[in-house]
């Protein structure tokens, strides 16, 4: 009976660590974030939730045309934007929106730095105002719409 017992238990501790161990490897590697804005209409709209991958070994590097999740120049919250270039990318104003406002010519992204812009270029606030944004301050890239 002590035997059923102790075998029981371990089952139930090693189940449990099983749990907290996934549970923190969620918490680590990924993040829930909530739409505000209509920047990224039609792709997301207010209130959409989305999930960021943090850990780029399980998604892939930053790429053009990934989705990510910012840290605000506050760092009180987040927003999202489409990723325009990366690092040593030449950014033309012939590719981009009307009211693209570089107006000296071809822009080099910095190395280190990406280049994003939202989908509603019309109202976004993005790269077009605050420059390139450092890989530092991407939270995650956009692995799933919840």
């Amino acid at each position: 009976m002590a035997k059923k017992k102790s075998a029981a238990k371990t089952g139930f501790s090693l189940a449990l660590l099983f749990v907290l161990a996934i549970t923190a490897f969620f918490f680590a590697n990924f993040k829930t974030v909530v739409v505000s804005g209509e920047s990224m209409e039609p792709t997301f709209k207010p209130h959409d939730r989305v999930l960021a991958s943090k850990a780029y070994w399980l998604v892939g590097s930053i790429q053009r045309k990934d989705v990510v999740v910012l840290r605000n120049a506050e760092g009180n919250g987040f927003f999202i934007k489409r990723v325009l270039g990366v690092g040593g990318d030449e950014i033309d104003a012939h590719n981009a929106p009307s009211d693209w406002s570089l107006l000296d010519g071809p822009y080099i992204v910095p190395e280190g730095h990406i280049y994003v812009i939202g989908d509603n270029a019309d109202v976004s606030e993005d790269s077009r105002k605050f420059g390139p944004v450092s890989l530092n301050d991407v939270i995650g890239k956009v692995v799933v719409r919840q």
